[in-house]
């Protein structure tokens, strides 16, 4: 039986005659990663700032791990974790002090609090970094601080916005594995992200703001499926065998030049092997084929009014 972590209704929030947010609707499932995604400001850290009691709404109904936002901040801030765009650390302190100050402020006293921030460090490999200045971290290096400090109390939701800004790519794998670990045991996350393939990666679900609405949710590859645009392209020896193809698969379209044809599909094993039943009855051999479905790119693109993605992956195929 699944459980509700993060549930809003009707949520509106406005500055002076802009509105930001616009009649959301989202809810986050205990256990899972639910991302958000838009253009940039679509609404996306206003939403993460309401949740998190920084900022009021004007209006809905929002509930975190089951305290009222509006009528019970206290307790929400009691049962979440906040990691912001940039890294909340004290430069002037080592990571270990930094977490230590954290876990005072989170009143687990001298004993609880050293015990917890020794597991943080090994956690997060920081061990042999612990008490070194925080000039000598790279940025990788910060926000796993970061995050480790968010996880002092050990929150049952985290709020991620943007948590993997400016990393480099290893980096960032680290990140996705840590949240990957969290999420196994247990703790709920909502993430923004400005790089489609993390989203990808993580989301069990997916909310696309665009101009203060949710204009779609689902899972990853529901998203992806209501784009079109999904293809199998086949290539052929010869241009004998190109034409007899191109005959027997409707609204194929041929490409001479290169010996190829792109099929229409809307994917999955039952599309593929309907068209090479179909060659195999026209006794035609394939050189090579490779299926083409719409990624995240796609669907950031034809859901919202961007002009361009933001943190665009390289398109990937599936070969076989």
């Amino acid at each position: 039986m699944t459980t509700t972590a993060i549930a809003v209704h009707g949520l509106r929030k406005h500055y002076g005659s802009k509105i930001v947010l616009d009649n959301v609707d989202l809810t986050v499932t205990a256990g899972t990663v639910t991302a958000l995604l838009g253009p940039n400001g679509a609404g996306k850290t206003t939403t993460v700032h309401i949740l998190s009691t920084l900022v009021r709404p004007d209006a809905g109904s929002l509930t975190v791990a089951g305290c009222d936002v509006v009528r019970d901040p206290d307790g929400v801030r009691a049962a979440i974790g906040l990691t912001g765009q940039f890294s909340a650390v004290d430069g002037l302190l080592t990571g270990e002090e930094n977490l230590l100050l954290m876990a005072r402020l989170r009143h687990l006293g001298a004993k609880r609090g050293a015990a917890r921030v020794a597991e943080l460090l090994e956690q997060f490999d920081l061990v042999e970094a612990a008490r070194k200045p925080l000039a000598t971290y790279s940025g990788g290096m910060r926000r796993r601080l970061d995050l480790a400090m968010t996880l002092v109390a050990a929150p049952s939701v985290i709020f991620l916005d943007e948590p993997t800004t400016g990393l480099d790519p290893r980096s960032r794998h680290t990140m996705w594995d840590i949240v990957r670990d969290l999420v196994a045991e247990g703790t709920t996350v909502l993430l923004t992200t400005q790089h489609l393939e993390e989203a990808d990666q993580l989301a069990d679900h997916i909310a696309v703001l665009d101009g203060g609405r949710i204009v779609a949710d689902g899972t990853p590859d529901e998203l992806k499926s209501l784009v079109p645009g999904g293809h199998i392209r086949l290539r052929f020896a010869d241009a004998a065998a190109l034409d007899t193809a191109a005959r027997l698969l409707d609204k194929s379209e041929a490409d001479d030049t290169g010996l190829t044809l792109t099929v229409p599909s809307a994917g999955g094993v039952g599309a593929l092997r309907a068209v090479l039943d179909r060659l195999d009855a026209g006794h035609l051999e394939v050189v090579d084929l490779s299926i083409h479905t719409p990624d995240l790119d796609d669907v950031f693109f034809a859901l919202t009014g961007a002009k361009t993605v933001p943190g665009r992956a390289d398109r990937k195929e599936r070969e076989s």
